[in-house]
């Protein structure tokens, strides 16, 4: 039903693309949704969605746009793993950011953070 027992080879991010299907299988699994949750909530197919997590297709801007409003995100955030603008400059602030938000569980927090040192450290081997 899930990704979940998908090959973990299949999901790493070795660029944009995989970057992007990281964020959001991450954002999916903290809002507690199932892969197929999601794709009937921002109206694309199962399948699709599976692809985008494994970083095997470029969304269109719907896609984004519905993805983006289905787990409550800013649509920009999302286009900015796509443009590989994830900025190391920005690590500090974003850390800070993550432990500073009362909204977030010590889980949470901790799985943001390794998810953003995740990409960071993907970022650097490129």
């Amino acid at each position: 039903m899930t990704d979940e027992s998908a090959d973990p080879t299949d999901s790493e991010p070795t660029n944009g693309l995989g970057a992007f299907g990281d964020f959001i299988r991450t954002q999916r699994r903290l809002a507690d949704l199932s892969q197929r949750e999601l794709a009937r909530i921002s109206e694309v197919s199962d399948a699709y969605l599976s692809q985008l997590e494994r970083g095997l297709h470029e969304p269109s801007v719907r896609v984004v746009n519905a993805i983006s409003s289905a787990l409550n995100l800013p649509s920009d955030k999302l286009l900015g793993f796509l443009g590989g603008q994830v900025d190391a400059d920005d690590g500090p602030a974003t850390e800070a950011a993550i432990l500073t938000d009362d909204r977030l569980t010590d889980a949470q927090k901790q799985s943001l953070l390794d998810v953003l040192n995740a990409f960071l450290a993907a970022n650097d081997h490129t």
